[in-house]
């Protein structure tokens, strides 16, 4: 693989913005989910019995335990870790130096630290694919804030690699498990028909897609399973053009996906983890930079490479038409397909390919190793050369744990091969556990709503005669309200009250709370729903009464001339879903005994000091503000400032001789790549132009400081190493001009 300066470098920005989306997204939330009057108190998951505070961040790791030492209580300190998550983030999307593997590990602890307390309403796969990725980061990023530099460092490629592993796992995974689960809509391949209108929050574009005829929702699913198990597969290919064919179709679905649907920061956090497949040639290209090509490189193997990758192709296009019996029916206009394969045919393919694919795992990285030891040893100056390859034992050893422990959810898939690992990996998998290192994935195992859509209405009363319905912002309610464009944030509440419409009440514990916490008329919980409390309908006086009924909800159809109705929604009433109650209801009350939700406790006073006040005042600044609203006017105008700082460093550096910060002295030593490009294992002759004459006079002293302090016959050898490198530097620089 190429040079992976730039992917890399993006990769640590856009980890920077979906930090802060997510910090943001949490933590207007946080009073009405879990402060001490919402929905599931933090502070009920805290308990203080005495023991040492190692002993009790050993059992729950979170930093939530400092609250009382700095005079907060649970609420606030949630609050303040997000506030200084969301600061520490934007810090580091706005300044490149704070893109660092610190920041990224303060990041990753306070992330982790709300996701210990978040219970329900944090235990979604995104959170903890967002946990996974930030550990990576600890691991991908340099240490700017210690070492004083961004150098590029030899073992770059071998930690990005986890990057592009971790991509393997979820998209693979993905697809697998729709199969694995046996859902009649997968295997049928009409799950497209139900997806658009049952998802938990569609778009307004989704109400389009669902109107497209029947047999191109089949081609989607047909598409999807396509993307997501077979093109996969390419991510560790060793010729060029096919991982980037890999990535731009990868980066299609989730963008599709994004226009169709309201997932928060997923498909942002997918697609930059889908960077791990680019290199700097290809960036540059979309820069519209000019990239060196290497005029003697063999025409003979470039046009075997190109055969190559239209073998894969064709054999991607055949397979696909021969699995699937894609044929053209002339009469409708149409394409017909159907799944041509059994279940156990696709279970034996599963036993087939996963050792395999574990194994392609195991040379893939061996190979990043070896060429990062390669250029370790390439580096000039013995102690320089000393200190690179300690650090590359470190970060190789770290890279071979961390790909060991993701084997252990990545074998989940197929049981006969997670029986087959060594028992060690296991043990090592579960003393990580509790930090989310590594995670299993699947997302979609099975289509819900096939009857059409469930949905939780809420209606409230004064008198018990008349009924108004508590309409939410997000989800779907109101017949005639068009669906809400969200994207990156997420309101929980919303999204769990999807989940609680597929069953009973009683698999939704804090349902009951919500109920409880709507009698009371808390403005906290008021804002989960309607963050303008005067949309409210009991905003001047809390309801006497509340119950909830079960509605199945489906898209409209649009009208002859192929627009849509004044009404979006069409519904039919289904069940009772919570039976009438009010404050001091002898069900009310058993159901909060029974969940642990009553308030026993008197109410707590408010910290009034310092941090606690400063906490209150910023949570007075956005109150009534959306989420949405918030978020993307934090994400323009950080955009924004990085445009306007780029444009001016070109500005100064018309020429493009500005030097980046990473890189290091290596001896010249290419060789060229499967597909005809360059490789990486050495200095490549465009970082000898990037650089600029002050930083390498300053490299020069710091090499002449650290060969001082070797033996005199080791200084001549190596001045003589120098003086050999410096003359054909120049020579270099004269074939150039």
């Amino acid at each position: 693989m190429g040079e992976i300066i730039l992917p890399r470098r993006m990769f640590l920005w856009c980890m920077s913005l979906i930090y802060m989306a997510a910090f943001v997204s949490l933590y207007v939330q946080i009073p009405g989910l879990y402060g001490n009057e919402g929905l599931l108190p933090a502070r009920q998951k805290l308990r203080y019995s005495g023991i040492s505070l190692w002993e009790q961040i050993l059992t729950s790791p979170t930093l939530l335990w400092f609250g009382p030492r700095l005079g907060l209580d649970t609420h606030s300190t949630m609050e303040l870790l997000c506030l200084v998550g969301a600061g520490l983030s934007l810090a580091a999307t706005l300044v490149e130096a704070l893109r660092d593997s610190v920041v990224f590990f303060c990041l990753w602890i306070l992330y982790l630290s709300l996701y210990q307390v978040g219970q329900v309403f944090l235990y979604f796969q995104w959170d903890n694919l967002l946990l996974e990725t930030g550990f990576l980061c600890i691991l991908v990023a340099p240490l700017t804030l210690i070492r004083g530099s961004r150098a590029v460092r030899e073992h770059d490629s071998v930690t990005f690699w986890l990057v592009r592993w971790l991509f393997f796992r979820l998209m693979f995974a993905s697809g697998v498990v729709k199969l694995t689960s046996r859902c009649p809509t997968w295997w049928g391949l009409t799950a497209m028909t139900y997806h658009y209108e049952t998802q938990c929050i569609p778009t307004p574009l989704a109400w389009f897609a669902h109107q497209l005829p029947v047999w191109w929702q089949k081609l989607s699913v047909v598409g999807a399973l396509l993307f997501e198990i077979a093109v996969p597969l390419l991510f560790f290919s060793p010729l060029r053009r096919l991982r980037l064919g890999a990535f731009y179709l990868q980066a299609l679905l989730q963008i599709l996906i994004i226009l169709s649907g309201n997932y928060n920061f997923f498909n942002l956090l997918t697609i930059a983890i889908s960077l791990s497949l680019l290199d700097d040639q290809h960036v540059r290209f979309w820069l519209r930079k000019t990239d060196k090509t290497d005029p003697d490189a063999s025409k003979l193997w470039s046009q075997v490479c190109h055969l190559l990758e239209l073998a894969v192709w064709s054999l991607f296009i055949f397979g696909t038409i021969m699995c699937f019996d894609l044929q053209l029916d002339t009469t409708k206009q149409a394409i017909s397909s159907r799944t041509a394969f059994t279940y156990h045919q696709f279970n034996q393919f599963l036993k087939t390919v996963t050792i395999p694919c574990v194994w392609i795992g195991v040379l893939s990285l061996t190979w990043e190793m070896v060429t990062a030891m390669f250029r370790c040893a390439c580096v000039s100056g013995f102690l320089r050369r000393l200190w690179g390859t300690l650090q590359w034992t470190v970060f190789a050893a770290a890279a071979a744990a961390m790909f060991s422990i993701s084997l252990v959810p990545f074998t989940y898939i197929e049981y006969e091969s997670s029986a087959r690992l060594w028992p060690g990996v296991r043990q090592a998998y579960e003393m990580v556990d509790r930090y989310q290192l590594v995670n299993s994935y699947g997302l979609f195992r099975r289509m819900t709503g096939v009857g059409g859509r469930p949905e939780v209405v809420i209606e409230g009363s004064h008198d018990g005669i008349t009924w108004t319905e508590i309409e939410f912002m997000y989800k779907p309610g109101n017949l005639s309200a068009p669906p809400p464009v969200v994207t990156p944030h997420q309101p929980r509440l919303d999204w769990q009250m999807w989940f609680a419409a597929l069953g009973a009440h009683t698999q939704a514990p804090w349902f009951t709370s919500l109920m409880y916490r709507l009698l009371q008329g808390k403005r906290d919980v008021i804002e989960l729903i309607q963050t303008d409390v005067t949309q409210y309908p009991f905003h001047q006086q809390p309801p006497a009464y509340l119950r909830a009924h079960r509605y199945r909800y489906w898209f409209t159809e649009p009208k002859s001339n192929g627009l849509h109705q004044q009404r979006w929604w069409r519904r039919v009433y289904d069940e009772e879903f919570y039976p009438t109650v009010h404050l001091g209801h002898s069900f009310l009350d058993n159901m909060l005994n029974q969940y642990g939700l009553k308030d026993k406790s008197p109410p707590r006073r408010s910290p009034n000091n310092t941090v606690a006040s400063a906490v209150r005042w910023m949570r007075s600044q956005v109150r009534g503000v959306p989420a949405p609203i918030l978020i993307w006017t934090l994400i323009g105008c950080s955009a924004t400032i990085c445009l306007l700082l780029g444009s001016r460093n070109k500005r100064k550096h018309p020429d493009g001789s500005r030097n980046p910060p990473e890189k290091e002295t290596v001896m010249e030593s290419e060789e060229p790549a499967a597909d005809g490009s360059k490789g990486h294992l050495g200095r490549s002759d465009k970082w000898k132009d990037e650089g600029s004459e002050s930083e390498m006079e300053e490299e020069e002293e710091r090499d002449n400081i650290l060969d001082n302090k070797d033996s005199e016959v080791q200084e001549e050898e190596e001045e003589e190493c120098d003086e050999q490198y410096e003359d054909g530097e120049k020579d270099d620089n004269l074939r150039e001009r």
